[in-house]
């Protein structure tokens, strides 16, 4: 290149509106090399270096870091669309960022609006979150929760639903919510029956598998019925329930074990209040397996009140022991 179509570091500089020591941080990072020096040792730069320079604070402006930069340049220099998976990445970091800022915020308003004697124990709620909210500790709940030797299969198929996501943009009563809740599922969980109600403790015969199969048929009739707004009933979604559990213990579904079996569900409140929380924190409206199993037990303690006057003979299949005082809510 003609010694004459060369650019000093002042003349780059102010080409590009910037200043000397701008450009001279650019070209120490090697972000932008100079094309040759003069007889005096000192930087020259093409015209093309301006382009560059100007693409540098583009992609500095969106907060990338340096060495962010620099691949990205490298891979403009072969293909535009490389670039994308530079700024995907940053969006993703960006959006976390965000998200974690939208939950400082709510939580603030909501330690704002609580009442003088509530903040205290609600500061140590939050305080225990980390922001943007992780839910490993309710993944563990119900990896805990639910029977051993449960295929892998349907393990995560009920994780998977049973653990709802924290919203991106979250209201001060839904990070209560979130807080409550992770404090809830955080909390011991002693005993050989690992906290689970008697219909889904292991047993003589007990097949763990055949009851979490039918459960998740039941669901999915339960939230047809829930997305029609038709109350809790007799009908197929609820024999399909009762179904799971006889055939997971091996007794035929009778009138007797249907009271049992509402009975037995009833005296276990830690499932329930975890529906009751995590439906506080997803929002109404919205179908979850909470609320389906809710609308599940409803139909079930409805069929067994209004066949309650015929009812005579005992429950074989009843617990003897009286059932355990609800858990406190955190």
């Amino acid at each position: 290149m003609p010694t004459e179509a060369m650019w000093s570091i002042g003349e780059l500089a102010e080409h590009a509106g910037v200043t000397v020591k701008t450009v001279r941080f650019y070209s120490d990072s090697g972000l932008l090399p100079e094309a040759s020096r003069s007889a005096g040792g000192h930087r020259r730069y093409g015209p093309e270096a301006l382009d560059r320079l100007r693409l540098i604070r583009s992609l500095r402006a969106l907060d990338l870091p340096v060495p962010e930069v620099g691949r990205a340049l490298e891979q403009l220099l072969e293909r535009d669309a490389a670039l994308e998976d530079v700024i995907a990445g940053h969006l993703r970091e960006l959006g976390t960022r965000m998200t974690a800022l939208r939950w400082r915020e709510a939580a603030l308003r909501l330690l704002q609006d609580s009442a003088p004697q509530e903040r205290a124990d609600r500061l140590r709620l939050i305080g225990s979150v980390t922001t943007p909210p992780d839910t490993t500790a309710l993944a563990r709940f119900w990896r805990r929760w639910l029977p051993p030797r449960l295929p892998a299969r349907l393990v995560a198929a009920i994780v998977d639903q049973a653990v709802p996501q924290p919203p991106d943009d979250p209201t001060p009563a839904q990070v209560l919510a979130f807080a409550r809740l992770h404090a809830f599922v955080s909390g011991d969980c002693r005993g050989t029956d690992r906290g689970q109600p008697a219909a889904h403790r292991a047993g003589p015969g007990f097949r763990p598998a055949v009851l979490y199969d039918g459960l998740r048929e039941a669901h999915q009739l339960a939230s047809a019925e829930l997305v029609a707004q038709r109350p809790p009933r007799p009908g197929g979604a609820l024999d399909c329930f009762v179904a799971a559990y006889a055939g997971a213990h091996g007794s035929p579904d009778t009138p007797d074990f249907r009271r049992g079996l509402s009975r037995r569900l009833a005296a276990d409140p830690r499932i329930h209040r975890y529906w009751q929380l995590a439906a506080e924190l997803t929002g109404p409206g919205v179908p979850t397996l909470g609320a389906n199993d809710t609308w599940l037990c409803a139909a079930l303690d409805a069929q067994v009140a209004a066949d309650q006057p015929a009812a005579t003979a005992p429950d074989p299949d009843s617990d003897s022991t009286p059932a355990p005082a609800p858990a406190p809510a955190p």
